[in-house]
């Protein structure tokens, strides 16, 4: 069977990763297409996954609109000539042009659709599936909405494809039982980033300031960094950052993904931005599983006061695997969940 993946996002890569290397040694004809944005198209081709880029990303209302109906015609027209039956993606274009194609459209989404609202708005009225963790409570899209008991970042983090690889440290020039911290500073250009706010600049410098004494701080950054803090840039390939987020003492950043990423891989997980408090998945694994906290921008005293209080914490890593364990009982294999769920799919399509 012809399959489509749409991929937008470096994590969505990940999300679907495992599902396509399955797909494909079983015979299936597999495409994917990518939107251009930050470190996706090094990525995959690092990985050696071949694909097709339809649209660079934009930013602006009104250039991220075009490149929507830009993106709608070119997807229109590459699955008219692979004669695609089946389109799976984090993707509102995979909806629309499916509906054309009378082919079946099934869209990933593990963000509220009161965070993500443009989105759900274009894209569920016209998906076949609706798939999306069991932790949106307060959403039901009917019989074509599909819920599991796990995140997207378990598709990959999950033990049963994720081991660590400790000659990370070596990369990184820290020493064993060395701590050493990550921050994370995104651009926040994406449609549904529209309005929102990370880390203050001024708030970012007293994070290091704090963290100085106690380990050496990496900071990975999806657009422009001040030249002060350049000194401090992680020195790996974007592959590797999952292997150096697991041996992380501590994650601080503005990023959704990443801080999900740490939280699954047991490390205490800092966000600061404007959608602290509206997101499912991040409030469950920071309730119900004290894997990660979350602060406003304005809440700059209490960000780092839950800082030094981490910092003070005796076999911190030790407690948050702990943690993890706990979770990961409750918690589903993703990818796996996801070829049993296409299996069935592809019979009906």
């Amino acid at each position: 069977m012809n399959i489509l993946f749409d991929i937008g996002h470096p994590a969505h890569f990940y999300l679907f990763k495992n599902t396509i290397e399955f797909l494909e040694k079983n015979n299936h004809k597999v495409y994917c297409v990518v939107r251009d944005k930050d470190i996706l198209v090094n990525l995959m081709n690092s990985f050696n996954i071949e694909f097709r880029i339809l649209t660079k990303a934009q930013k602006g209302i009104f250039k991220l609109l075009f490149e929507l109906i830009l993106r709608d015609i070119k997807l229109f027209i590459f699955s008219w000539n692979k004669n695609i039956k089946i389109m799976m993606g984090t993707s509102f274009c995979i909806t629309h042009v499916s509906k054309f194609l009378n082919c079946k459209s099934i869209v990933f989404n593990e963000d509220d659709a009161s965070t993500a609202r443009l989105f759900s708005l274009l894209a569920y009225p016209f998906a076949d599936r609706i798939v999306t963790p069991d932790s949106l409570v307060n959403e039901d899209y009917g019989k074509k909405h599909i819920k599991y008991s796990s995140y997207h970042e378990l598709a990959y983090l999950h033990p049963n494809h994720f081991t660590p690889k400790r000659d990370i440290l070596d990369k990184l020039g820290v020493i064993e039982g060395e701590k050493f911290f990550i921050i994370r500073m995104v651009s926040l250009q994406a449609v549904h980033d529209i309005h929102e706010k990370g880390i203050p600049s001024v708030t970012r410098k007293k994070i290091i300031e704090i963290l100085k004494p106690f380990g050496k701080i990496f900071i990975t950054s999806e657009g422009f960094i001040e030249d002060d803090l350049k000194k401090y840039i992680l020195p790996i390939s974007p592959k590797n950052i999952h292997h150096a987020l697991y041996y992380a003492t501590m994650f601080i950043g503005d990023s959704q993904t990443m801080t999900i990423e740490a939280a699954v891989l047991g490390t205490p997980a800092i966000r600061c931005n404007t959608f602290v408090g509206r997101c499912s998945v991040i409030e469950e694994l920071e309730k119900k599983y004290q894997l990660t906290y979350g602060f406003l921008p304005s809440q700059e005293e209490r960000l780092l006061a839950k800082i030094r209080e981490l910092l003070a914490v005796r076999n911190l890593k030790e407690q948050w695997q702990i943690k993890r364990e706990k979770m990961l009982e409750d918690k589903i294999d993703l990818s796996q969940w996801m070829i049993n769920f296409l299996q069935v799919e592809m019979q009906g399509a």
